[in-house]
């Protein structure tokens, strides 16, 4: 468990924030980096030429020891959908054949794989919200012999419902189907084992459970796409001129997959900064500090006849409260004029804590809840 570490945020002392999920706060070391890049900027003079290829390797580096791979297996990108788009470009799929995803997925992992089931004669197949949250059967059930692609995070990002992606894995490779996994709302805050997953390819974007700032994300590829074709071509992802050719040609491993622009060391300084407290924190060990918080919501939404994911249904550091037959309009906005800040998702709210939370945070959002929710 790890001690609340509130001090290392600029939070005031009268903000209840329990919307990790949907944007991150900063360190103030994180922003201190922030502001040694800018300086640089500013006196660009100053800057050491080695300074780009050394900074994106330790961050490259502490990225995939997170996820348990190779640094070679990591590519630096802008976002989730950049990521996607990859993947997208790299798998292939036959008239006919399907996607499989699930109802209400966040776009970034929906949009590119629509486009690519219209390109070429596929169709989507997407995986009804089930009743008791349990997605896992439904998942399985849904993956056939004429599933190319299945497309999904390791939770749903509206309530932390869980999906077992070992399982989900083990079935893709049966039906010889490919995996992509959007992990956004799961590295950082979690173990993330490829190892055990085995997908094709999983992206994150790293302004939520790690940290960072808008434009810092990375994609995983396995060693069998690592020869595929990147969505762009710059410096950072070609290498050494082909003698024969006198063409550039694409880096060994992920890294042909780098984004240009990944030279921004402003938002590289930021990144790594904060890559750097969340591995030493430890994933596995900040998840055991939050599974408590939403345990707490979880036994308190359920003693007002609200309901939520509950047991092994869902992760430990998001969890989403619905309330049956019930519709607060605006209860988002409502919370946050008291100083409580959560997401609206459907007719629910999410909560998603973090480490500079406490039990309290958690009382305070249902006594203001209480004043707007009937029971």
């Amino acid at each position: 468990m790890i001690d609340n570490v509130k001090s290392l945020f600029d939070i005031p002392s009268d903000i209840c924030f329990l919307n990790c999920a949907a944007q991150s706060p900063m360190l103030k070391s994180t922003r201190i980096a922030g502001d040694a890049g800018l300086a640089i900027k500013a006196n660009p003079w100053t800057l050491n030429p080695d300074f780009w290829d050394a900074r994106s390797n330790e961050l490259r580096e502490i990225l995939a020891r997170m996820i348990s791979v190779q640094a070679n297996d990591v590519a630096l990108i802008p976002s989730t959908a950049y990521g996607v788009a990859t993947a997208a470009k790299n798998l292939s799929l036959d008239k006919g054949q399907d996607i499989v995803l699930l109802e209400g997925q966040f776009l970034s992992n929906v949009i590119a794989w629509e486009q690519k089931a219209l390109a070429c004669g596929g169709e989507l197949n997407v995986v009804k919200r089930p009743v008791d949250y349990d997605w896992t059967p439904h998942v399985l059930e849904a993956i056939s012999e004429k599933t190319a692609i299945v497309a999904l995070p390791p939770c749903h990002w509206t309530d932390g419902s869980k999906i077992d992606l070992v399982t989900v894995g083990k079935r893709c490779r049966d039906k010889g189907a490919a995996l992509v996994v959007d992990a956004t709302q799961a590295v950082g805050a979690m173990t993330i084992d490829i190892r055990a997953i085995q997908p094709d390819f999983l992206i994150c974007s790293s302004y939520k459970w790690l940290l960072s700032p808008v434009g810092s994300a990375f994609l995983y590829a396995a060693p069998k796409w690592q020869e595929g074709e990147a969505i762009e071509h710059c410096k950072f992802n070609c290498d050494d001129v082909d003698p024969s050719s006198g063409m550039h040609l694409p880096k060994v491993g992920a890294l042909r997959f780098d984004m240009g622009g990944r030279n921004n060391f402003i938002l590289l300084s930021m990144a790594l900064e904060a890559a750097k407290q969340v591995s030493k924190w430890g994933p596995d060990e900040i998840q055991k500090t939050l599974r408590p918080m939403t345990d707490l919501v979880a036994e308190m939404a359920v003693k007002r006849g609200w309901k939520v994911p509950v047991g092994e249904n869902r992760i430990g550091h998001i969890i989403g409260i619905s309330f049956p037959n019930q519709k607060i309009d605006n209860l988002a906005k409502k919370l946050a004029a008291e100083s409580v800040f959560v997401s609206e998702r459907g007719a629910g709210i999410r909560v998603s804590p973090y480490l500079y939370n406490n039990a309290d945070d958690i009382k305070q959002l249902f006594g203001a809840l209480d004043r707007f929710v009937g029971v």
